[in-house]
Formats: structure tokens, sequence, C-alpha cells
């Protein structure tokens, strides 16, 4: 299975909720970039392919505990999506085992069984297991599906720079006093998607409220019609009408980081 991607088109946080996470109000759109994700059954669980993982091995040892069956699967993660990237990655790879694992169960579990499983792995998770555009509220995982236009491009840029964890970052956001006027900003995000027609009317939606980059500035100056941080940071995405505009972009900021040129996902 394919792991898509994910950028936050919009990004409204407010405070701190009694369970200790953040409320907000995004826009998740996937994008075309993604992981690899086999599965198959095995003596034993295992992870193959990126050291680093958890989200993976603890999303199939809740699928077992909870469809009281053991833990028996292999999976080989293959990488591309960039880590810690406000992208999502970790969080599709999870999505994605646990749909190709629920698959072989002799009983599968319903899709709201493994939305509850998803929800305490992430609050992106959920969102992966349905994928295209959609806008999430409460923790992240209050999900309603979007009808928004796709027919552009989209640019990443991975700025050459430290990476602030996300916890690090909701620490700024915090400090700031970021959740102040968290209403009055998620009722503009609200107004302003009820009057999405084409893709240039993104460029309405407000901007991130946790991270902004001189990347995003410089992207707008080249072409894009809206350019913003995803999620926590660092990455950085520009939307373009014309691929041709896209890829002048990405060559202007070569030095600046790794690039993608991608598609959305409807």
């Amino acid at each position: 299975m394919r792991a898509y991607a994910k950028i936050n088109l919009a990004l409204v946080v407010g405070p701190l909720r009694p369970d200790g996470k953040h409320e907000v109000a995004t826009v998740m759109q996937a994008i075309d970039l993604y992981d690899d994700i086999e599965l198959e059954p095995a003596t034993a669980l295992t992870v193959e392919g990126f050291a680093e993982d958890t989200l993976v091995r603890g999303a199939l040892e809740a699928l077992a505990s909870t469809a009281v069956v053991p833990p028996s699967w292999r999976v080989r993660i293959g990488k591309r999506i960039p880590v810690a990237a406000g992208l999502g990655g970790g969080s599709s790879d999870a999505a994605a085992a646990l749909l190709l694992a629920n698959a072989v169960l002799a009983k599968p579990l319903k899709l709201g069984e493994l939305d509850e499983i998803a929800a305490r792995l992430g609050a992106d998770v959920p969102f992966f297991l349905r994928g295209g555009s959609q806008l999430a509220t409460g923790d992240g995982t209050d999900l309603e599906p979007l009808e928004l236009p796709d027919d552009y491009c989209v640019l990443l840029v991975r700025p050459e720079e430290s990476k602030k964890s996300t916890r690090a970052v909701y620490h700024l956001f915090d400090d700031r006093g970021g959740a102040a006027g968290f209403d009055g900003r998620r009722g503009t995000l609200l107004e302003a998607l009820g009057r999405v027609e084409r893709s240039t009317d993104l460029a309405s939606l407000p901007k991130n409220d946790l991270a902004s980059s001189p990347v995003a500035v410089e992207l707008e100056r080249l072409g894009a019609f809206r350019a913003d941080v995803t999620g926590a940071g660092p990455v950085v995405y520009g939307l373009f009408e014309h691929a041709e505009d896209a890829e002048g972009a990405a060559a202007a900021l070569a030095a600046t980081g790794q690039t993608w040129i991608v598609r959305p996902i409807a």
C-alpha cells in the first residue's frame, strides 16, 4: 500500500484541552508523495526498513490486542517521505499498516474501531485512514470530508535548518499566548472554506498558527498563489497553477534545501 503524505492547507490552533491536547481546526490534504508499506503473515511482529519506527509497531500491537489475535506480521517500510517534516509520514505509515493488517484478519474490525485505535496513536492517524481533503477539528481526530479543487501543483521545500520538535513548537505557541482569539480565527477559516470554488481561492485560508518561514514569502514571490508551513514544520509548501512555474521555483530554491513537486490527491 502507498502511505501518502499530507499538507495542512490551514492550521488554526486553540487552547489546551482537559486531555492535554490542543483544540485545532485544520484542513488536511493528501499529496502524492508516499512511503511503500508491505505486510505479510509471520511468526512474530517485525518491522523492517526504517529503524526509527515506533508508530507502525504500536499500531499493529494495538490492532492485535483489540482483535484478540497474536501480532504475527512482518512489515517492510520503504521511506520516501522525509522524517519529522510536518508531512505526517509516520502517521501515514501507521494507518497503512492498520488497513493492511485488518484486511487479512479473519474478522476485520469496522472503520470506527480502527478510528479508535488510530486516535490513540496520534491526531493525524485517523486522517490517513481516509485521505483526500478533510476538515479536522477537536483534537484533530474529528473529521469532515471536503470537496476542494485539486487542479494545482505543490512544491515542497525542506529548508536546511534544524528541526524543532513538535512539542517544542507547541510550547513556544503557548508561551506567546497564541491561543488568544481562537474562536474568531476558526470562524474565519470556516467562512473562507465556504467560499472556495477555484484553486486560487485557497489563498484566502488563514495562515499556520504554529509556524512561519521566510521560504513561504520567497515562494509567493516566485509565483505561488499560496505558501505556508505544513504542520509544525519545517517543510514549506507553495501552491502553483502551472507545473512549469513550480519547476522554475524549485530551481530557484535548490540551494535552500530539498524540493519535491507533487499533486493533491482527491
